[in-house]
Formats: C-alpha cells, structure tokens, sequence
C-alpha cells in the first residue's frame, strides 16, 4: 500500500484490510482514542497493554467493537507495542481458520494450542520431549481417525519417528487438524468431543507450553488475540462464551478475544463481565449527541484519509458528503472511497466527483436498509428523534447494532441512526430532511 497521488491508486490505499507492520509508521493516525472516548487520557487498548504486562492480575479480556471500527489496526498496533516490548504474541484470525458459521468453544482450545507451539517455534523454544509426546498421545488416544500417522517418507525428512515427535512434527498434525476443523465435518467431531471430556488436561497442556516460553522469554507470558469473533450471530456468540467463560478465561496467559458490542445489551453480558476485564472500542464521533458537528471527531478522520491519500483528489465537498454519511465508521467510509474511486477511474477522471459519492453511498445504504423491516421503523426513528440513551427494547436494540443500523458512541454511551439510514427515512417522507431536526 502506498500514498495515493492519483485516482488509480485510491483503491489500493483504502483497502479494507487493517494496517499491519510498516504501514503503521507511514499510515496510522495517533489521534483518534480521544474522539472516541470523550478523553484523551482514555484508551482501552491502552488499559490492555498495560494489564498485559502486569503480574498475577486477571489476564482474560474481551473487546467490544463496531464492524469496521478500527478493531483490528488498533489489535495490531498493540501487538507490535507488545513485541516491541519482548512479549511473544500471535494473532489468529479466526475466519480464516474456522468456519464462522460452525464455531464452539473447544476450536478455540485448539487454534490456543497451535499458536504457543509456533510461538515456541519462532523465539527458539526448546519444549520438552514429555510434554510433546503428551500432546501426540492427546489427540491419538481414543480418536477413530488418528491424526498421528504420516507418511513414511515425511517421517524420514523430518529426521525422527512418531515415538519422538519433535515440534516441528507436532506442528505438522496442527496443521491437519486445523483443515478438518474448517472442512471436515466427521474428523471435526472428534476433535471437539476429545476437548470437551477432558479440557482440564488440554489446559494443562497448554500452561505447560506457556510456562516454557515464559521462562525463554524472561518472564514474560506469551499472548494470544483471536480476532474476528465481533462478527459471530449473537446465538453463536453466546454457545461459545456463556457457558464456557470460566474456561476461556482460565488460561495462565493473557487471551484477547474479539465481541459483538451488542451483546453488551443482552442480560447475560453481566456474567461474563465476573470473568473477563471487557474493554470498548468506540466509534469516532463526528456529530454530537444535540445533532450538531462534532468538528475535531471529523477533522480526525480528514487526517486519517490524508494520511492515505492527496486531498486534491476529492473534488470539493465530497470528501464531506463521504465522512457524514459513514456515520464514523471507518469501514464504511473506505468502502465508499473506494467504490467511488473505482467509477471516477472508468470515466478517466482525475478525482472523485459528487456524483462518483452518490453512487457509493447509494450502494452502502441500499445493503443497510435491507437489513431492516418495516415493523422496525418506529424504533429507528424514535432514536433519530432523540432517544438515543434510554432504549427499553434492549433486543431491538441488539439487533439493530449487529446489524450496523444504529451505531454506538462514547462519552455518555449513546446511540444514532445510521446516517444513511436517517437519509433513507427521509427519502421515504418519514423524517424530516437530514440536519434540519
């Protein structure tokens, strides 16, 4: 990714994927935390990396976001302070390695344990060979397909039999169980039932590995972030965390798991909050909640884009028009910009005109406004209207966050209407024009 100076180099400059390694230097915005918290001394990603590394303090987390937020750049960027640091971290992107729509709590388990094994791998880690023989018998023992057994020519290039597995060996079953978690229903079965009668002896298994890579680390404990887990239904999300919190919760080293904000609404949430230190990743304000412009939340996300892009290459307003009706969120603006930036570049355009903005956020509005029916319409505008901090239908109101309708803000926790959706009532002749309340 690199700055874009012309129109044909926008889409690869908002590419939707987080910022990650060098790309921080050149393209992270420092200053978003205080319009999103109302603070500037107010960081929740802050408060993780500091909890972190703190000693015999509880080290489970959650943190709770908008799609599109800016969860996984600010996920990334912590890592690397973390690195930087000499803490040993991975990251498991959990739609890449599971089927999201097909997720329990023991696949977790698991993606845990392949990840300390290539943190081992990667710092230099000797694991003990009883500890490793522990984990081979683990997942033979018991099971109708054994995951152990390989071909006779891979155990010569490797250098050493299924007796003696070393890392490299074990890592290579990591690697099929992980295929058959994703697409292997039967084997997937297997797999899940061995964790779930005898998940004490996985975790034991699993502070024995963390415990050798602290000790190579000079007590420092390694760290897992599963990301992607924001974007599970919210029955789904529940089957995995509600009845298994104390278990996710339990490990000896710090875990950072991802969750849809709004289950935060949903009555159970309480109970995680006795096992997790939960944290909240806002949307960056640009508009108060009396409905006025809030000037230094949009002039943050100017920066942000100027960072991306010349400024020049929006024609006049546009660059406007696009912040307003993202509404803050950061996915849907880049969405926009890019859809945008993609008609201007057909047309041989040197920018992006107004008509180039309508089009795409034409294209975000008609994908929010199927999310919703007509019987939610009431509720919708009566946030619109002005009940934007005391929503009795807490379930509407769940739904209507994961559905990224209505989005959350800072400060006083409250709610708005999605922009575009506000520009869609109105359309309809529901509400009064956009800005004219």
């Amino acid at each position: 990714m690199k700055h874009a100076n012309h129109v044909s180099e926008m889409i690869n400059a908002f590419s939707p994927e987080p910022l990650i390694g060098e790309q921080m230097e050149e393209f992270y915005c420092n200053d978003t935390m205080e319009y999103r918290m109302s603070d500037k001394y107010d960081s929740p990603i802050q408060d993780i990396f500091e909890i972190c590394q703190a000693e015999g303090t509880q080290n489970a987390f959650l943190l709770l976001g908008h799609k599109g937020c800016g969860k996984s750049t600010e996920l990334n960027r912590l890592s690397a302070q973390l690195t930087a640091k000499g803490y040993q971290v991975r990251t498991i992107i959990c739609s890449t390695d599971l089927d999201m729509f097909n997720i329990v709590y023991s696949d977790l388990f698991i993606l845990m344990g392949e990840a300390l094994l290539g943190i081992a791998e990667e710092c230099g880690c000797a694991i003990s060979k009883d500890v490793l023989d522990d984990i081979m018998h683990f997942w033979d023992e018991g099971m109708e397909t054994s995951v152990s057994k390989k071909e006779e020519t891979a155990d010569i290039e490797a250098g050493m039999s299924a007796e003696t597995p070393g890392l490299f060996n074990v890592l290579k079953i990591f690697a099929k169980i992980k295929a058959d978690l994703k697409y292997n229903e039967e084997v997937r079965k297997e797999y899940r039932r061995k964790i779930s009668i005898r998940s004490s002896e996985w975790m034991a298994l699993l502070r024995n590995i963390a415990g050798e890579i602290t000790k190579k680390t000079e007590g420092k404990a390694p760290i897992i972030i599963f990301e992607d887990l924001d974007k599970l239904n919210p029955e789904d999300a529940w089957n995995v965390f509600y009845n298994y919190a104390a278990v996710l919760s339990g490990m000896s080293f710090p875990v950072i798991y991802t969750f849809p904000i709004g289950l935060s609404y949903d009555t159970r949430f309480a109970a995680m909050e006795g096992y997790f230190i939960t944290k909240t990743l806002p949307m960056i304000k640009i508009e108060t909640i009396e409905g006025e412009p809030f000037c230094d939340g949009i002039n943050v996300i100017r920066e942000i884009v100027e960072k991306r892009a010349d400024l020049a290459l929006f024609e006049e307003g546009v660059l406007d028009s696009l912040i307003h009706y993202s509404g803050g969120s950061l996915r849907d603006l880049f969405h926009t910009i890019n859809s945008a930036a993609k008609r201007a570049e057909r047309r041989n355009s040197e920018n992006l005109s107004m008509e180039d903005a309508e089009r795409a956020l034409e294209e975000v509005k008609t994908s929010l406004t199927r999310r919703i029916e007509k019987k939610d319409y009431d509720f919708l505008i009566n946030i619109y209207k002005g009940n934007k901090e005391l929503i009795e239908d807490k379930q509407m109101l769940l739904k209507m966050l994961q559905a990224s309708v209505v989005l959350e803000y800072n400060g006083k926790r409250w709610h708005n209407l999605h922009p575009l959706v506000a520009r869609f009532f109105t359309e309809q002749g529901l509400i009064e024009n956009v800005g004219e309340k």
